[in-house]
């Protein structure tokens, strides 16, 4: 058995550990748990931590401090699904939703119980209740009963019964354990366990009674509670049986669910929608718009049923009116959402526009994807129906454009990924079908009409057929990405209408003498794809991140749960901050984003719009100096004030490190240091100057 322990202190809104490797490494991540939903509330003598929606924050009510624990800081995994205190051991039992298992102290010790997570087993380990006795936590599991000493953080004893359990309790020396398909057994706790045979059935299955978010804390003489509005807080009762409140709720901050499918910035803002539709699985999910300003979370409003004539489910794709501020449509099941603010005007469904149902139904009036193009007109996916491709005008007008006819002659599946290239006169978008999906082009000025696929035939004449494709994604070179279930491809940007299938599949050299090389991911089912400022390919996939080279030679990054702190391997949708160096990641179990070594670039340089940070650099600080505000692949030296040269290299996107030391590796001294650019064009100049005290 494998033991991790993390030591870190808890602070107001954050965790910091000891680790500072760790630490360092953990604090390029951001986690955007939602805390909408409590579900579980767990006194430990005045603090009390509570578990929504998969995350994990804790209150003192002598202090009024909040503590968000997470992956970033402490925590060993995502998802929570149960949590239960022990007073003996003075630890919080966290499950998460992998089995995996950790201790938690008040003050901030960490201990990592992988043991189940890591058994290899083809029985079910889910973890589906805690039940705590002393220092022993009892977990029920699909394959039967863990024994856990909470104390020492070890596995004593797992008692196989032969079929799932769903809570455990004891009772006069008995250990009970009850099944939903099997019924209620016990075990005297003095017997051996492990001998099926000491297990006695004595009953039928009951539902477990217990109210886990209106919980008295003996020890500090405290309820703890959850408010109308979701949010934790603690009480006191009076001799008349009344509530008297020691907080008005305490919530920190967050969405309003984990609920993230497609990401999109827009005038400094992420905005996400948070619904979910394929032919393979209706979402069903609410119909909601996140927006993030860096700081605090916000919502679209919400129609009722009463106002749209239909449930309000399942926002799929979005986009900005050009013309208009604030003006935003929404793509959904149920049709078109229009929005001014973030608040709801109109939906567009099969009463009052063109748009139609595959199944005569205003529940699915499928709007797949959107763009407005430059001029404001908006381009509109129905999908599904003979008409798939209508147009709004800034004016209001509907119109069914003529293509329609091509696009149902070549298949009309879940159409989607609209990606608008030279000048948004050609429309690029893909149409999902399993084993039968194609990539479509429109020419709009000249109404030509393309179509790709199924399958595809690469640069060395091999024949590509994915099972299905996921995304379209063009990078700085004006090549069409798509993802699918065999990896990465793309068309270049002469492969238009030319009808004969012909792909990239990109060959990394193996370099290692042998002249072979291996096409780019190849087998791996990649679902989403961004381009940074450096033109470097963030892939998502069902095993994680992909971080590659701007040339696609090179594999600078694979995240993974395992080696940091995403929070699920299955990669929804990537987005890259064009402001910023901040790279998003929406995943089946919610939002994170990893502060990379790239920003935007410019495209011109200038002493007003370029700076470095650090600056000055002080004698104490070890880390990188980053320059920001160059343009794309501009050559970037670091000189002294009489022009020695210190350091020199090619800018990452809009972005240039330093490690403060000159070219023998060692620390520059005390002074004024310029920083000089050149663009690809051939022109430089002193861009910024940097200050540094030792």
């Amino acid at each position: 058995m494998t033991r991790t322990i993390i030591t870190m202190a808890v602070v107001l809104m954050a965790c910091l550990t000891t680790n500072s490797a760790l630490a360092q490494t953990n604090s390029k991540w951001t986690l955007y748990n939602s805390f909408s939903d409590i579900t579980e509330i767990e006194p430990a003598g005045g603090t009390a931590f509570a578990l929504c929606s998969g995350g994990l924050f804790s209150y003192n009510s002598e202090t009024g401090e909040t503590a968000v624990y997470d992956k970033t800081n402490c925590l060993s995994d995502a998802s929570i699904k149960h949590i239960a205190w022990s007073k003996q051991a003075k630890q919080l039992v966290i499950a998460y939703e992998n089995s995996n298992v950790d201790l938690l102290t008040v003050n901030g010790n960490v201990t990592n119980v992988p043991d189940i997570y890591m058994k290899s087993t083809t029985l079910d380990k889910t973890i589906n209740h805690i039940y705590i006795d002393g220092a022993y936590a009892y977990m029920s599991l699909g394959l039967g009963v863990t024994k856990l000493d909470v104390k020492r953080g070890i596995i004593v004893d797992t008692y196989q019964l032969g079929f799932g359990i769903n809570y455990t309790y004891t009772k006069d020396g008995y250990l009970y354990a009850a099944s939903k398909t099997n019924g209620l057994y016990r075990g005297k706790q003095t017997d051996n366990l492990l001998d099926i045979n000491n297990w006695q059935r004595i009953g039928n299955y009951t539902e477990l009674n217990e109210n886990r978010t209106n919980v008295e804390d003996t020890q500090a003489k405290l309820w703890w509670t959850r408010t109308e509005d979701n949010k934790l807080a603690c009480y006191t009762m009076d001799a008349e049986g009344n509530r008297i409140y020691k907080t008005e709720g305490v919530q920190p901050e967050g969405p309003a669910s984990n609920n993230f499918y497609r990401l999109y910035f827009n005038n400094g803002l992420m905005y996400a929608v948070g619904g979910y539709y394929s032919r393979e699985l209706d979402g069903w999910y609410p119909g909601e718009v996140h927006v993030w300003d860096g700081n605090k979370w916000s919502e679209f409003e919400q129609p009722s049923k009463a106002t749209t004539g239909h449930d309000n489910v399942d926002y799929i794709s979005m986009d900005f009116d050009p013309l208009k501020p604030g003006h935003v449509m929404v793509a959904a099941k149920s049709g078109l959402y229009e929005y001014q603010d973030g608040k709801f005007v109109k939906c567009y469904n099969m009463d009052n526009s063109p748009l139609t149902s595959c199944v005569n139904s205003k529940k699915y009036i499928i709007v797949s994807d959107i763009k407005y193009d430059a001029n404001g007109t908006l381009w509109v996916f129905n999908a599904a129906v003979d008409n798939s491709l209508l147009t709004l005008s800034p004016t209001g007008e509907w119109e069914v454009q003529a293509v329609s006819s091509n696009i149902k002659a070549n298949g009309n599946g879940f159409l989607e990924n609209i990606v608008m290239t030279d000048n948004g006169t050609r429309m690029w978008f893909s149409m999902r079908e399993w084993q039968n999906s194609k990539i479509y082009v429109y020419d709009i000025t000249n109404n030509q009409f393309g179509a790709f696929g199924p399958s595809y035939v690469n640069e060395d004449g091999t024949v590509v057929e994915p099972n299905d494709q996921f995304d379209l994604t063009l990078d700085r070179d004006g090549n069409i990405w798509m993802c699918t279930t065999s990896g990465p491809l793309y068309f270049s940007p002469n492969d238009f209408i030319s009808g004969n299938n012909i792909v990239t599949q990109h060959k990394v050299p193996r370099n290692d003498g042998t002249n072979l090389a291996d096409y780019l991911l190849a087998n791996t089912t990649t679902t989403c794809m961004a381009i940074d400022g450096n033109n470097r390919k963030w892939i998502g996939t069902r095993s994680g991140v992909f971080l590659i080279s701007d040339d696609c030679n090179t594999q600078l990054q694979h995240f993974t749960t395992d080696n940091s702190p995403l929070i699920s391997n299955e990669i929804i949708d990537i987005a890259v901050d064009p402001n910023s160096n901040m790279v998003y990641f929406a995943t089946t179990a919610g939002l994170c984003s990893y502060a990379s070594d790239a920003t935007q670039p410019t495209d011109k340089m200038t002493k007003d719009n370029v700076y470095a940070y650090p600056n000055p650099v002080r004698p104490d600080y070890t880390g990188t100096i980053t320059i920001v505000g160059l343009s794309y692949k501009a050559d970037v030296k670091i000189v002294t004030s009489n022009g020695t040269l210190v350091n020199q290299g090619r800018s990452t996107g809009g972005s240039y490190h330093w490690d403060g030391r000159d070219l023998k590796g060692k620390r520059v001294a005390s002074g004024i240091y310029m920083v000089e650019a050149a663009t690809e064009d051939g022109s430089k100049g002193t861009v910024c100057k940097i200050a540094v005290v030792n």
